[in-house]
């Protein structure tokens, strides 16, 4: 429950509606005790042929002529005690004095519980009976009139409690949302391969639904159902507390219970968010490969890998069912049996008109078959909010397992400090520096060693090499993707982790082989970058790219929508659109990784173009395996099982790198087929 905790610290900023909901549940309970308390003045129209007024006086007659007895009586033994105080002692004395003592002490009992009924009427006849018909019938229309104005001004408090718990509630997932995705936005891109879209997915949709229906459910109910519960036993207390004593037996075994299936609840409660996590996975990758799955006509596979998550989900699922609708009766049944047990109790009581049972006395005067049938309804309406009590733990023990992913993920703290106080990163303007650097996704698997390299201003390099030999992940550390596990990487002299990060990457453009734009307009594609970009910069990146002729020809041009990941364009048309987005932020570092790989031959030859002109002035670095782009650069790095085999111009390669020539031969040779 301590990440259950947690989140319910989200919702403290809101905490003065909470308390207005709470005492709109007060008066809830409040109304929902007094209309069941007007079962006894209904009963006594129906069952006498008194009108109330008479019945008050005849009541308080009864209790006066009880008030005058029992302080005879008890005048009678306190002077019988006074009378053998000074008498020596001894054993039949010693006994007849505890037999005289134990009969005060009932008596003195009976005096104050006929003193306290004879108050209650009293006031009852000075402040309620003035309002009140004398005629029955009347009196009758005007209670059932009174009740039904009761449950309407207790439905009007039981929305503004329902809405104000929902307020709060939503308001505090919210910001709970809020920053578990400003959280998981700035963790490393590595924390993001090892968790896996879909579980953040499910974090943020499932788990989050979970946690707030048991925020929902502890706020509200778990507020409103006990004080219900209070309401009817301090009633109850009123008629008869040896017997409503009797029936609170319950509690400590519903607790018993409750904790038991608890424990039980929450480890099915995980088991399902994991299961659904990995439906999400599942969908996913169908979703996103739905070409590839239909080009290899794997729509039945897929169909059944769905079919068996779905199905572990709903046995999963079912587990949690079972475990929830299972609480209800058992605790129906216990309630069940200990109101049997008081109703029992309280017949005997008034059938053989006794004030006790085997010597146990449990009421100071003999009940009456009003005073009973009320004490069963309010009985009958505890045994209702302890029923949906047991309900709400159970999803509280949801909640809580949704908590503890939430929070699992909210925990891990990203490995990149971005060290917002950090010395801000001035404009590129000198070199780039890498010193012994090496880095392994694995430890037992280096990808980068001790690479040793300087990229002056304005220089234009190419990283070329095996599929494996480390050009993305060196480019990766540039970013501050990853971290080095050793050496260090400078820019103009300041070491990047000593650096602000933000400073960083925003003098960096970056160009991957995977087109990544979203499903928005091309407008707001090109400046995602640049957020406050005006038209005219837009369309000078749009046209620097050579995108701008087939965005005019579209119908809404820059305002086109592309769909999902601008499915709706040509690969070339959206590593321009990429090329672009990188053009308008100005950046003083360019790094194209693959950039022309989706692209035809006339879109290759504008993104050629398009760097030639552009690379100017600033750092360029190029990760490619065609040969028409390392015309545009000043050096080429060969990489070699992660580390720098030879560096060069193009003809230098050819002719003193063995791993350059033989990359060169497979280019040609595929450029020749």
């Amino acid at each position: 429950m301590k990440n259950f905790l947690r989140a319910l610290r989200f919702a403290w900023p809101y905490r003065w509606r909470f308390l207005v909901s709470v005492g709109c549940a007060m008066m809830v309970a409040i109304l929902w005790g007094a209309n069941l308390s007007a079962i006894y003045p209904v009963l006594n129209i129906l069952g006498s042929s008194l009108n109330l007024h008479e019945w008050v006086d005849q009541q308080l007659a009864r209790y006066t002529r009880d008030v005058e007895r029992y302080s005879a009586s008890t005048d009678h033994y306190d002077r019988q005690l006074k009378a053998v105080r000074d008498l020596p002692q001894n054993k039949e004395l010693d006994r007849w004095i505890a037999e005289q003592t134990g009969k005060l002490a009932k008596d003195e009992a009976s005096l104050s519980s006929a003193r306290s009924q004879l108050y209650w009427y009293q006031l009852a006849k000075v402040h309620l009976l003035k309002y009140c018909p004398t005629d029955r019938f009347m009196t009758l229309v005007a209670l059932l009139c009174l009740i039904v104005v009761a449950v309407v001004i207790k439905g009007v408090f039981d929305y503004w409690q329902e809405s104000l718990v929902g307020s709060v509630v939503s308001l505090a997932v919210f910001d709970l949302r809020n920053r578990f995705y400003r959280h998981v936005i700035h963790q490393d891109v590595r924390q993001f391969s090892d968790q896996g879209t879909h579980q953040l997915m499910a974090r943020f949709t499932n788990d989050m639904e979970n946690l707030a229906t048991g925020m929902k459910t502890l706020c509200g109910r778990m507020i409103a159902e006990p004080m219900k519960a209070i309401a009817c036993v301090s009633i109850a207390c009123f008629i008869n507390w040896r017997l409503t004593l009797l029936f609170l037996i319950i509690v400590p075994l519903a607790l018993l219970l409750m904790s038991k299936v608890a424990i039980y609840m929450k480890r099915a409660g995980r088991r399902v968010l994991d299961s659904m996590s990995s439906l999400y996975k599942i969908l996913q990758e169908t979703f996103q490969g739905i070409r590839v799955v239909q080009a290899f006509t794997m729509e039945r596979y897929e169909r059944r890998r769905l079919f068996l998550g779905a199905k572990d989900y709903y046995r999963r699922g079912m587990k949690v069912v079972n475990i929830d609708a299972a609480s209800g009766p058992i605790m129906e049944v216990l309630a069940s049996l200990a109101v049997a047990g008081a109703l029992l109790v309280g017949g005997y009581l008034v059938i053989q008109a006794e004030t006790q049972i085997w010597g146990i006395k449990l009421t100071e005067q003999p009940m009456n078959w009003i005073a009973l049938l009320q004490l069963y309804t309010l009985l009958v309406a505890i045994a209702d909010p302890v029923r949906k009590l047991s309900n709400v733990y159970n999803k509280m023990q949801s909640a809580a397992a949704a908590a503890d992913r939430i929070f699992d993920c909210f925990d891990r703290v990203s490995t990149i400090d971005r060290n917002v106080q950090g010395p801000r990163l001035p404009r590129h303007a000198q070199r780039i520096s890498f010193r012994d650097v090496c880095f392994s996704y694995r430890r037992d698997t280096p990808i980068l060693s001790h690479v040793n390299l300087d990229i002056a201003f304005g220089e234009t390099i190419a990283l070329v090499g095996k599929n494996g030999c480390g050009k993305s992940t060196l480019v990766g550390l540039l970013m501050r993707f990853y971290d080095p596990d050793h050496g260090a990487i400078a820019v103009d002299g300041l070491d990047l982790r000593a650096a602000n990060l933000r400073s960083l990457r925003q003098q960096v453009g970056l160009v991957t082989q995977d087109t990544i734009l979203f499903d928005d307009t091309i407008f707001n594609n090109i400046a995602y970058g640049h957020r406050h970009a005006s038209e005219a910069q837009v369309e000078e990146a749009a046209r620097r790219a050579y995108a701008h002729d087939f965005i005019a020809k579209l119908p809404s041009g820059y305002q086109t929508h592309i769909g999902e990941m601008g499915n709706t364009l040509s690969g070339g048309q959206r590593q321009r659109l990429c090329l672009a987005r990188a053009f308008l932020r100005d950046p003083a570092i360019m790094i194209l990784d693959e950039a022309t790989s989706a692209a035809d031959l006339e879109s290759e030859a504008l993104i050629h173009q398009a760097l030639k002109e552009f690379t100017r002035n600033r750092t360029t670095i190029l990760i490619t395996h065609r040969l028409s782009m390392l015309e545009i650069v000043d050096r080429i790095i060969v990489l070699d099982q992660g580390r720098i085999e030879a560096i060069g111009t193009h003809d230098t390669l050819l002719q003193s790198c063995a791993t350059y020539q033989r990359l060169h031969e497979v280019q040609f040779q595929r450029k020749a087929a």
